[in-house]
């Protein structure tokens, strides 16, 4: 997945997060995923009718300098696709969100707006479909349209040492743009280490229905990323860097 050092280098100077947001932001390659978040905004559910939906793809979130990052499935039609900040006015940020604080990963342990003061330290968080899809099931071209965006964050968080995969979607995502071959079996807590050195480690999705139904639980979120933590070195066993493919 990762270019050459000497190319890694020359794209990077090149690139930057806040480029890659802007091209993020203003995409229209879906025109599925495209006619249904914009649909959703000017609906709006009954509980946010007084809110100006954000409607557009949602990009990344948290600190350029991460080594752990968390991926996800794709924005929520009334939790990112409304306040344009992933993971954020829904259920499952709540869950997220609340684990980072109490790993020391987050400011906060809510993520209500995009005001809200939400700072992530040594975490960024991404969904690999940037806009909300129907039934929340992006096709696999609409994955395969947004993966450049996804191989691009991944060059440019060019410290993350350990990626989070929430759920199998992201996870088998993951495992494509890392060249991780054979690929182990999806399953929470289960580690697969690409061929760069960067550790993929998996985790239910934190969904109302995983974690209404108990499939998830505080004690397992909260176990993937304190292990997510001491993989990356952020408890002070540092390890280097991850190596580039030559």
């Amino acid at each position: 997945m990762s270019p050459p050092s000497g190319a890694g280098a020359a794209r990077r100077r090149h690139d930057s997060l806040a480029r890659l947001t802007n091209e993020i932001v203003g995409c229209r390659r879906c025109p599925r995923l495209v006619a249904w978040r914009e649909e959703v905004a000017h609906e709006r559910r009954a509980a946010f009718a007084h809110e100006e939906y954000w409607g557009r793809p949602v990009p990344g979130f948290g600190d350029p300098g991460a080594r752990v990052v968390l991926v996800g499935l794709a924005p929520a039609a009334h939790g990112g696709n409304r306040t344009g900040r992933v993971f954020t006015g829904d259920r499952s940020g709540d869950w997220l969100f609340a684990a980072l604080w109490r790993a020391g990963l987050a400011s906060q342990p809510t993520s209500v707006r995009r005001d809200d003061g939400l700072e992530l330290h040594d975490a960024y968080v991404l969904a690999v479909v940037r806009c909300a899809p129907p039934a929340n099931r992006p096709t696999p071209t609409e994955r395969d349209t947004c993966a450049p965006y996804l191989r691009r964050e991944l060059v440019l968080l060019e410290r993350c040492r350990v990626l989070v995969a929430l759920g199998a979607f992201a996870y088998q995502s993951l495992a494509a743009e890392l060249g991780i071959r054979p690929r182990p079996r999806f399953g929470h807590g289960v580690e697969a280490r690409a061929p760069d050195g960067r550790v993929v480690l998996c985790s239910y999705h934190p969904s109302q229905q995983n974690t209404f139904t108990g499939t998830l639980t505080e004690e397992m979120l909260d176990a993937v990323v304190r292990r997510a933590r001491q993989l990356a070195g952020a408890d002070g066993r540092l390890m280097p860097p991850p190596s580039r493919r030559r």
